[in-house]
């Protein structure tokens, strides 16, 4: 296999061809903020948070799914970068609740991003879908990753119970038809909620545990909830 030599924030590093930026820079020790990507899974280039410069590229370009090539001279957290990373963590501040996500308080940290730029913004308003025994999803926490789709579909399971509804500011995580989840193709995996990194999607378990129920009630409860499934009440 060719080898390819670059510079990233000035030191020289040598890769596989077919390396992305990403996973060049982390060779040197360069930590790239990210969101949406999932190691074991096909980065779907959303957040935008991992990008980076290119000189001689027009616009900054996502490290996730970029390729190295021979020569080219990458910047990880130039002023461009830095500030094209505030201002996404930014907005996601006014729209979504981002209480949940230790990635996102650490990337706050680092970049002096400030929640409140844009608190005039639009809030998305979201219900709260507790369907089944198993877990919750509370959308307002969504950050639109589309992680839980792909572990869903042909990334990790290949039921599809899950997927995008609406357009623009208004595109969610639905069902089919938005049909409640024990009526769906989903078989209760659990892979959904593994890869989820806002708390949108949260066990049953750890949902109920932090409202206070008692672990002596926790069984409990998780059967009056089957039994609801079994039942359709």
């Amino acid at each position: 296999m060719s080898s390819i030599t670059l510079t990233i924030d000035g030191q020289v590093v040598r890769v596989p061809a077919g390396t992305t930026l990403l996973q060049a820079a982390e060779r040197l020790g360069i930590q790239i903020p990210r969101l949406c990507y999932h190691p074991h899974m096909t980065p779907p280039t959303v957040c935008r948070l991992c990008v980076v410069e290119w000189e001689g590229a027009r616009t900054l370009v996502p490290a996730c799914v970029a390729q190295v090539r021979e020569g080219a001279v990458i910047h990880t957290a130039s002023e461009r970068v830095q500030r094209a990373r505030r201002t996404i963590l930014e907005l996601l501040h006014s729209a979504v609740d981002l209480s949940e996500t230790p990635d996102v308080a650490r990337y706050d940290a680092e970049l002096g991003v400030d929640p409140q730029r844009f608190v005039d913004g639009v809030w998305r308003e979201a219900p709260f879908y507790d369907d089944n025994p198993f877990y919750v999803r509370e959308y307002e926490k969504c950050i639109l990753c589309w992680r839980c789709v792909q572990a869903c579909g042909d990334d990790m399971q290949f039921t599809y119970a899950l997927t995008l509804g609406g357009r623009g500011f208004h595109t969610r995580i639905t069902t089919f038809f938005d049909a409640p989840m024990p009526e769906t193709t989903c078989v209760f995996c659990g892979n959904c909620v593994g890869v989820c990194p806002t708390g949108a999607l949260k066990g049953m378990d750890e949902y109920l545990l932090e409202r206070g129920v008692p672990m002596a009630l926790l069984r409990e409860e998780k059967q009056r909830r089957k039994g609801r499934l079994e039942t359709g009440r």
